[in-house]
């Protein structure tokens, strides 16, 4: 069994998508617009190009995503996604690269469990937690 996210960008998919290519290093396995589905009572009018289903590797792991109802207001509440970092180093590389167009909610830094933690939500109001390293006791 697997637990994939699954978000809905409400009509930003694409623009999401191309953001964590730059920003993570995110890889498209996979890509289905509304206008390829065979029921094209699935597609409202005006929303065939939009994303009906993405699937895309970031660090190798699958995220899900899609456009939705492409109402273009996006909502992401109630959680996180949250990134191990390779080190303190990039940490802080992918905590500036999600903050682009974002907002910190809580600044990288070291603290008792961790040598960088943070969290920032992206472009989009997706939440990231940042962390890198556990602290040696």
């Amino acid at each position: 069994m697997a637990l994939i996210p699954y978000l809905f960008f409400d009509g930003r998919c694409e623009e999401a998508i191309e953001f964590y290519k730059q920003a993570l290093g995110a890889e498209v396995q996979m890509l289905m617009r509304f206008k390829d589905s065979p029921d094209r009572n699935m597609c409202a009018p005006g929303n065939e190009d939009k994303v009906m289903h993405a699937l895309v590797r970031i660090d190798g792991m699958p995220v899900m995503m899609s456009d939705g109802r492409a109402q273009m207001q996006p909502k992401f509440e109630g959680f996180s996604l949250s990134l191990d970092a390779k080190d303190e180093a990039d940490a802080e590389r992918l905590y500036a690269a999600l903050g682009q167009g974002g907002q910190a909610q809580l600044p990288l830094t070291e603290t008792f469990f961790a040598k960088r933690f943070g969290m920032v939500a992206d472009r989009f109001g997706v939440g990231w937690m940042l962390i890198a390293g556990p602290k040696n006791p």
